[in-house]
């Protein structure tokens, strides 16, 4: 099995090379977006795994984009990442919760993990690697203890360590190269400690499989990652925190709104199509057209207001994400008040986004009768996809970190995880 430093190239410093403009991102990218978005519904209606646009995407490096230049990525900013996560979740609300484990695993490298240990795994989201991740578990574990191990393997040459363990709501890993794995370390002393286990996609002993069954978000493969007897080389470990403020929590949520946002985005688009064409009317509307029926004129308007309001909350997290990453930059620890604040702002735009979106999708059946249920339309699917994000952090304990911050002064907590309490 070869180090990972023997299976990366070193990173391509290249003079004069800048960061690109946002307006040179949307170039490079929207006409790939556009591509993804004219078969979204025939993906939807068919099932049909989005194994083609994550690899349009690779081949314009969208996985790159928050890659710094110096290992041979593009160098985005946190807010030119989040302008195109919104409109990737226009065109495929799908596409951005795949992605989610890889853009957060860059983030996890950059705010949590040695600079030192950067390099292989940068590059190669550089060249093209798409990580994908492993952590939820099932049943009634503990709170406090990951099931999925990590274990000395005393039988092999050097230092490595074997895997075992079963994952579910595994998000983006069936498209994945490498799964980032949240496991129990079990140190040769009896202590043990959780950790971030690198390993190929396709080693032996992983298995992926696509039995995600929720009603929405369907091509995500959100489903079971298992690992059997997993070996893992000791530099494929990564140690991190877990007991200080960070700004992961909120780019993990983040990506979620962004979606969200995108869907908002969405509605309007296929609000504005189904009506522009239409000419039948009821005897009791008010225009002689759908079109120019004052009525549906200001669904459509509400429905639009639904989407700036998302997006532009949105950007205003991403721009304190951004000031956070920039101290980063800097080499300087971005004060504990500004970590407080992105992570309070981001639960109060959970709070704020989920419902508006929501009542969005089911507002938009109000600009025309029975033809708008039609399944070919697949109108529906962007109130089961706005549910089934807004499901995974339930929004309830958002509103109620901030309503705690606010009423008695309680911070928030920035490391969570499902399990039961033990008796």
């Amino acid at each position: 099995m070869s180090s990972i430093q023997e299976t990366t190239r070193p990173a391509a410093h290249v003079a004069g090379v800048h960061a690109p403009s946002s307006q040179q991102l949307f170039e490079r990218f929207r006409p790939v977006f556009q591509r993804i978005a004219e078969h979204a519904t025939r993906r939807e209606i068919e099932r049909e795994l989005a194994y083609e646009p994550v690899a349009w995407l690779n081949a314009e490096r969208f996985g790159a984009l928050r890659v710094p230049l110096a290992h041979g990525g593009i160098g985005a900013s946190v807010e030119q990442l989040y302008d195109l996560l919104i409109e990737l979740g226009e065109a495929d609300s799908n596409l951005p919760q795949i992605l989610r484990a890889h853009f957060g695993f860059i983030e996890r490298l950059l705010a949590e993990i040695d600079p030192a240990l950067h390099g292989p795994w940068m590059r190669l989201a550089a060249e093209g690697v798409v990580f994908g991740n492993a952590t939820t578990e099932l049943g009634d574990g503990s709170l406090t203890t990951m099931q999925t191990t990590l274990k000395r393997d005393d039988a092999a040459e050097g230092d490595a360590w074997r895997l075992d363990g079963d994952k579910y709501y595994s998000t983006g890993t069936l498209y994945a190269d490498w799964i980032s794995v949240s496991a129990q370390r079990l140190n040769d002393d009896g202590s043990s400690e959780r950790v971030i286990a690198l390993v190929p996609a396709e080693a032996q002993g992983v298995e992926r499989v696509d039995d995600w069954a929720g009603f929405g978000q369907r091509l995500t493969a959100s489903g079971t990652t298992r690992f059997r007897n997993v070996r893992v080389k000791a530099e494929n470990v990564l140690l991190y925190v877990r007991d200080q403020p960070t700004p992961l929590t909120a780019h993990f949520q983040l990506t979620h709104l962004a979606t969200l946002a995108g869907i908002a985005r969405a509605i309007v688009r296929d609000a504005v199509a189904f009506v522009q064409p239409r000419k039948r009317v009821y005897s009791h509307g008010s225009g002689s057209t759908p079109r120019e029926d004052p009525l549906v004129q200001q669904v459509i308007g509400q429905l639009a207001s639904t989407a700036f309001i998302a997006a532009s909350t949105v950007q205003a997290v991403a721009r304190g994400l951004g000031d956070i990453d920039r101290y980063r930059a800097r080499g300087e620890a971005a004060p504990e008040s500004l970590l407080f604040e992105v992570e309070l702002n981001t639960a109060k735009a959970q709070a704020g986004i989920v419902d508006a979106v929501l009542q969005a999708g089911t507002r938009l059946f109000d600009i025309g009768g029975a033809s708008a249920l039609q399944e070919d339309r697949r109108l529906d699917r962007h109130w089961r996809n706005a549910r089934t994000l807004a499901s995974h952090n339930p929004t309830i304990y958002k509103g109620r970190v901030v309503g705690d911050h606010l009423l008695n002064g309680a911070k928030p907590t920035f490391y969570w995880a499902v399990g039961a309490i033990a008796s």
